[in-house]
């Protein structure tokens, strides 16, 4: 079987991944987690993964319908590492729910004429009408992260950024948007490892891209970016919530309840929804480099 890319993440890992995280790789098993910093040495059971899933999959569908009476605006913009479980949390968030009230914003690269226009401007096309909830699948932190990463942006322009997306952010709010944001948070050895399994699984190759081969290399570049990003977006109108994601059944379940707690809609059924771990969900305070 081809692998995409000429096979470089299996390179990446055979040659140049640092010798801790390959020894880390070879001696796992499916259910192990392999960042010894994680809390949790296992993955939740499935049997307790899915019986939480269940109940908070009626709570979720209770948030919606009281969404559309009341015409409640919900936004939730997910960002994080690459492949730490961004888009599979988007997934199980709009399960059951009505899709034409649930939407996902995945932009791909500006245009040259959105690359004329106010940063802000594609992304506020998309915010939530009366009654919807929307997830940003990445959203206009790029400029904080990957950008800067990359070099896709100058340094002059990324300050500016940070310079107006707290007030950016504090008019959404005070529009009545209820405005989630969700650092999904990986170590570096569960990155590789789900990077080689999309690499050798056929039907997840698409999810990769030139941007994960490289980035690869630029894990402290990364870390560095995102520290600062969180440092200078993390605000009492916009709170940053991480989620350390290296279980992606833990995860999951905890993003739903920040969700549910945060927000007061009918019918709400607080035992249903259940505490969230304060290990691997919080402020920026639990982030894990």
């Amino acid at each position: 079987m081809d692998l995409p890319f000429d096979g470089a993440i299996s390179e990446f890992y055979n040659s140049t991944a640092p010798q801790d995280i390959r020894d880390a790789i070879a001696r796992a098993d499916g259910s192990d987690i392999i960042n010894p910093n994680f809390p949790h040495s296992e993955r939740l059971k499935r049997k307790h993964y899915e019986a939480d899933m269940a109940a908070l999959q009626v709570e979720l569908v209770k948030l919606q319908s009281w969404a559309k009476e009341s015409g409640a605006r919900i936004a939730c913009v997910f960002e994080g590492r690459d492949a730490s479980g961004k888009g599979g949390t988007i997934k199980r968030l709009r399960e059951n729910l009505n899709p034409r009230g649930a939407r996902v914003v995945a932009l791909s690269k500006p245009s040259d004429r959105e690359q004329s226009e106010w940063y802000f401007q594609r992304y506020i096309d998309h915010l939530p009408s009366g009654g919807e909830i929307v997830f940003y699948d990445r959203s206009w932190y790029n400029r904080g992260v990957v950008e800067k990463v990359f070099g896709f942006c100058s340094d002059d322009q990324r300050e500016h950024f940070f310079n107006q997306v707290p007030a950016f952010e504090k008019m959404l709010v005070d529009e009545g948007i209820y405005l989630f944001k969700f650092w999904l948070n990986v170590g570096r050895g569960e990155q590789l490892r789900r990077f080689l399994g999309r690499e050798s699984d056929p039907l997840k190759q698409w999810k990769l891209s030139w941007i994960d081969v490289e980035g690869l290399k630029k894990w402290d570049a990364y870390s560095t970016a995102i520290q600062e990003t969180l440092t200078r977006s993390h605000t009492d109108p916009a709170p940053w919530t991480i989620i350390r994601s290296d279980d992606k059944r833990r995860a999951r379940l905890n993003c739903m309840r920040t969700i549910l707690h945060g927000i007061d809609y009918k019918r709400k059924n607080e035992k249903s929804i259940g505490a969230i771990d304060t290990k691997i969900c919080g402020g920026p305070g639990i982030w894990d480099a």
